[in-house]
């Protein structure tokens, strides 16, 4: 029998054991598909309605009058928040995080069980160190694909103030119905951009390939489709005004409108009551307040600009940049994550979720896997490397829809470096994690002794078969607990954990009382309440 070889990092799975893909989300996990709003000032005639008022100066209080009309500012303070779904059912658990028993990621797995995470006997981790790499503090297989390429684009410092926790949870393979997706909740917990709330490289319901959970979704606050360059810069239209003006004189003119409405608004007889009449002249007047704060802050676009560097002297693309311009321009993962990550960084967008296909990688061979596992840790390395030079917190989640398993059948080419090949599905493998970047030092994990903090860090834990623990926590055997596992973990990042519960919050959530949230969570706080 012919060896097989391993597909380029982009190749379509096309020979699976599945039926032939007949949905969206079936051509994103095989890699055979991928995966704007516009926010826009008025018209400059109408801004002239009156144009002998038009010359005001600028007002000194902007700021107030934003705040009165609810317009967001740097992420409304909250850490920002992006989310990787590997479409598919890529491996998580044990090749690249290590995942372990009921004491945490050290408390080693049976050899049988390592096989079927594609471990052979000569990798299996052990005590001492061998194998274990926690350079991000988390624990993973020094031989991690993903691991190589996080270290690719990470410094040391990064990787200093990075720390993680994992959550093993079984979630059905090669399907979208798994509500996955925490992006609504993210939302409801506190997150908002400046621009846009929440934005997502899929144009479906979450902003990813994988659903939200049904009781979170906001259809108000649907996700914005973001995977390019050019979306970045097609969010804010301040149509021909800044041009015919400069970017001063034409904020002035539309505060200066502002202000003229609200004279006339004032007198206005609109027939409605006195409720709805209210809410109409305060749509009216914070338009105006709107289009003056974004022709103050983009009126130039380059702002938006993912590609050079940006006004605090960062490169994300080009010599020196977190990315290469080979690739970048070679790459459509590489771009969609600059474009994201640029967005949620700088406050413009609230959270986001990159969408990664192609990951439903059991091709009887182990290469492929390796690639696409390699470049998705590129990816989740650039996003730390920005929030480092940014002097930002992130938090990043990543999940995928089931997981893989190997028969024990070693594939020794280059690409497969002696691991076990993927041939087939197991949701029972199945793991989520996720990394929190903190320039004011690496999260702390709770729990007063290296034992406690061990089960902090594995939040849940396998049977030595390599099989998730169902019983272990509420999160393991339900993909809607797992979402709100991580959305509590979010909060108490903040130190809002208490919460939770809140009627404005999650008050119908199924994680139990203040103790049993306890030990669902990973870290102490690192911000107080915002940043």
């Amino acid at each position: 029998m012919a060896k097989k070889v391993a597909l380029p990092v982009n190749a379509p799975l096309t020979a699976l054991d599945h039926e032939k893909p007949m949905t969206r989300r079936e051509f994103v996990a095989r890699g055979m598909m991928q995966g704007a709003g516009v926010v826009s000032s008025l018209g400059v005639m109408s801004l002239f309605g009156s144009p002998r008022s038009a010359y005001a100066a600028l007002s000194s209080d902007l700021d107030s009058l934003k705040a009165g009309c609810g317009i967001n500012v740097a992420g409304a303070g909250k850490i920002p928040f992006i989310c990787f779904d590997l479409a598919g059912g890529a491996n998580i658990s044990g090749s690249n995080v290590l995942v372990g028993g009921q004491g945490g990621q050290e408390e080693f797995l049976s050899t049988a069980g390592y096989s079927k995470l594609g471990l052979p006997g000569n990798m299996v981790p052990s005590a001492g160190g061998g194998f274990v790499d926690r350079q991000f503090g988390l624990a993973f297989h020094s031989s991690s694909a993903m691991l190589l390429g996080m270290l690719d684009k990470t410094s040391a410092t990064t990787r200093g103030l990075t720390n993680g926790f994992v959550i093993p949870a079984r979630s059905e393979n090669d399907t979208g119905n798994n509500p996955h997706n925490p992006l609504y909740g993210i939302f409801k917990a506190g997150a908002d951009g400046e621009l846009l709330s929440l934005i997502g490289s899929q144009t479906s319901i979450s902003g990813g390939n994988s659903m939200s959970p049904a009781n979170m979704i906001n259809s108000g606050k649907r996700p914005t489709k973001v995977d390019s360059p050019s979306d970045v810069t097609g969010l804010v239209n301040t149509g021909k005004l800044v041009g015919l003006l400069d970017s001063s004189d034409a904020v002035a003119v539309m505060e200066s409108m502002a202000r003229i409405s609200e004279k006339k608004l004032a007198n206005a007889e609109t027939g409605l009551d006195v409720g709805a009449e209210d809410v109409v002249k305060d749509l009216i007047e914070c338009g105006y307040i709107e289009a003056a704060d974004i022709t103050d802050r983009y009126g130039d676009p380059s702002a938006l600009n993912v590609e050079g560097t940006d006004t605090d002297g960062i490169t994300i693309v080009g010599d020196g940049g977190i990315f290469s311009q080979a690739e970048f321009d070679g790459d459509r993962e590489f771009r969609k994550t600059a474009s994201i990550m640029k967005l949620v960084l700088n406050g413009y967008a609230g959270a986001g979720c990159i969408t990664m296909g192609g990951f439903d990688y059991h091709t009887g061979e182990r290469g492929t896997g390796e690639r696409r596992d390699m470049r998705a840790g590129r990816c989740i390395g650039a996003c730390l490397e920005y929030a480092r030079l940014k002097n930002t917190p992130l938090m990043i989640y990543v999940f995928s829809d089931g997981s893989v398993a190997s028969n024990g059948r070693i594939d020794d080419s280059v690409d497969g470096g002696g691991k076990g090949e993927w041939t087939g599905d197991n949701s029972s493998t199945a793991a989520s994690f996720s990394l929190v970047f903190n320039p004011g030092g690496a999260p702390t994990l709770l729990g007063g002794t290296p034992e406690q903090q061990a089960q902090h860090q594995q939040i849940g834990w396998m049977r030595p078969s390599a099989d998730v623990e169902t019983a272990a926590t509420p999160a393991a055997n339900n993909v809607n607990l797992l979402v709100e596992t991580v959305l509590l973990n979010y909060m108490a990042l903040h130190n809002e954990a208490g919460q939770f519960g809140a009627a404005n919050r999650f008050p119908n959530h199924s994680l139990g009382n203040a103790t049993s949230q306890s030990r669902l969570t990973a870290f102490n706080s690192i911000v107080d309440g915002t940043i």
